[in-house]
């Protein structure tokens, strides 16, 4: 696994970074219209919480952002988890898996007793792992296929 620090959002430099990770893995890579990308809940008072992956040496922000996320209350009780992301050259390293725990955290910290997420179809596997079960027929999310899928954040 790669040394990788989560971080949570809280100035601009942080936002920034993990919006560069975004802006590299679905509007560049995988081909996302910006419009599509970021949203009102990407504003800088809305109730999203948006987290960052940076990888290397040293603490808090140091090093180079590899992968982001963002967590929003999607219902009573229910967070939804978007824009999981990590670059390309740091996929099969434990970033999305660390960045998933942290949202997990903040999301039991807000009191959400289920977690549900848009998997792209191809990610789905790895959303299995972590306990997410899918839900529904298959669906296509900005010209890519995905597929719903939940968890339950209760530890009995």
């Amino acid at each position: 696994m790669t040394d990788v620090r989560v971080v949570g959002v809280d100035e601009p430099a942080t936002r920034a970074d993990a919006f560069d990770v975004r802006q590299t893995v679905f509007v560049e890579e995988q081909g996302v219209d910006e419009d599509l990308e970021y949203d009102a809940h990407d504003e800088p008072d809305a109730s999203a919480d948006h987290f960052v992956a940076y990888d290397g040496e040293g603490e808090g922000t140091t090093g180079e952002p590899v992968g982001a996320a963002r967590l929003r209350e999607y219902d009573s009780g229910i967070g939804k988890v978007e824009r999981v992301a990590v670059l390309e050259s740091h996929r099969e390293a434990g970033v999305g898996r660390a960045l998933m725990a942290a949202v997990e955290t903040q999301a039991r910290e807000r009191g959400f007793e289920s977690l549900k997420l848009h998997s792209q179809t191809r990610a789905a596997p790895f959303y299995d792992r972590l306990g997410y079960d899918r839900h529904g027929e298959k669906f296509e999310e900005a010209g890519i296929p995905h597929v719903e899928m939940r968890k339950s954040l209760s530890t009995d």
